[in-house]
């Protein structure tokens, strides 16, 4: 299943209960836009640091592995010598300006995130150290396990269980509430972007599939990368979130605030129940008229204010539903409420309306992550 966007990786398995962290390890971060990248014999053409496996940070992270790697550079495993020998996850950042400067807003933010919330009450990523090693900024995390999208692309793309469903949504709209309350918006949720804290699973054999499927063990979550995490103040700049994930107002170029990351949750909730991507799309246009297919029309005052004249006509969605693409639309998508017409449960019924609240094109009527977390689909969850 192809993505746009940037590139993924795996933070995989084991969470780490060895010793007291230490949040934010290091002075605070300055801002450097003088080019630091002086070519030397440590990094390789991209600007990634060159390693091998025991490598030595600072004299205390032995890497042990990697983990994977993305656009801003490598995830590895590391041993913390200070710590008792507890397994971490270290983010090294390319030897690039636009690189480290991104790094030094993440370290930012999460030293905020993560002084606000001392009793880890919400599920966002731990910092534990950030430091320059040569160039590269270096943030130490506690070790989590496979993201979401990890676990059900391994998982043949079978949906997660209504129960996991709830609960993970739970402590997702939880962090994201919490990050919204403190003036920040995250701006690239995505299943990418929502770990495990522990990804093990048991195997059943699902005889209607006739396959092994994986049961997962515990669906407890953790919010991560915070590189994008905007401020209420800080300039916003016009294109957010990974395609799939990106809410109309932003398409549009209308502006957009909190709300573009309730549409983004939205997006990943139904993702999870049906295990496959609602809007699979690498086209704005095409992407709109993915919405209009599941949603019903783009309400006339957004396409009336927006900046990207070309995508309208006549006060409508500039789209020929005979054209090929009209066909691809038409047979990739259906409408939401025919989704949710044909189900019984009450629970589906609760999780389809929750849905289609975040998936309001219309920002002063989509509903917050304070009405979300009251809405019926987690009374359940509250009475247990």
């Amino acid at each position: 299943m192809a993505r746009s966007g940037p590139p993924r990786f795996s933070w995989v398995w084991v969470n780490d209960d060895g010793g007291d962290d230490d949040d934010g390890g290091g002075p605070k971060p300055q801002r450097s836009h003088r080019r630091k990248r002086s070519r030397s014999i440590e990094d390789d053409e991209e600007g990634h640091l060159i390693y091998h496996s025991g490598y030595m940070l600072r004299a205390r992270y032995e890497i042990v592995c990697t983990l994977g790697e993305g656009a801003f550079g490598k995830v590895v495993e590391c041993i913390d010598h200070e710590k008792g020998g507890a397994r971490i996850a270290l983010k090294i950042i390319k030897n690039i300006e636009r690189y480290r400067d991104a790094a030094v807003s993440e370290v930012e933010v999460l030293e905020q995130i993560n002084s606000l919330d001392c009793d880890r009450r919400y599920a966002c990523v731990r910092m534990y150290d950030w430091f320059d090693h040569h160039g590269h900024i270096c943030i130490a995390f506690e070790l989590l396990g496979l993201s979401t999208y990890d676990f059900l692309k391994e998982n043949i793309f079978q949906p997660f269980s209504m129960n996991h469903i709830r609960h993970m949504a739970y402590q997702i709209i939880r962090a994201v509430r919490f990050l919204h309350k403190n003036k920040l918006t995250h701006t690239d949720l995505k299943p990418e972007n929502i770990l495990f804290i522990n990804s093990k699973f048991d195997i059943k054999y699902n005889p209607k599939m006739k396959r092994d499927e994986r049961t997962l063990m515990n669906p407890d979550v953790k919010v991560v990368d915070f590189g994008n995490a905007t401020y209420e103040h800080e300039h916003h700049t016009s294109v957010v979130s990974t395609r799939h994930y990106r809410a109309p107002e932003v398409i549009l170029d209308l502006g957009w605030s909190h709300s573009c990351d309730v549409w983004s949750v939205g997006c990943i909730l139904i993702e999870y129940y049906l295990g496959s991507t609602l809007f699979q799309t690498h086209d704005s246009k095409e992407h709109l008229a993915m919405m209009e297919r599941v949603l019903g029309p783009i309400p006339t005052h957004m396409l009336q204010k927006t900046r990207k004249k070309r995508y309208v006509h006549h006060d409508k969605l500039d789209w020929d539903v005979h054209s090929s693409s009209g066909r691809y639309v038409r047979k990739q998508c259906k409408p939401l409420r025919v989704s949710f017409s044909f189900l019984n449960s009450s629970d589906h019924v609760q999780l389809f309306d929750l849905i289609e609240r975040m998936l309001e094109y219309d920002v002063t009527k989509r509903i917050t992550l304070d009405e979300a977390i009251t809405t019926p689909f987690f009374h359940l969850k509250k009475n247990k």
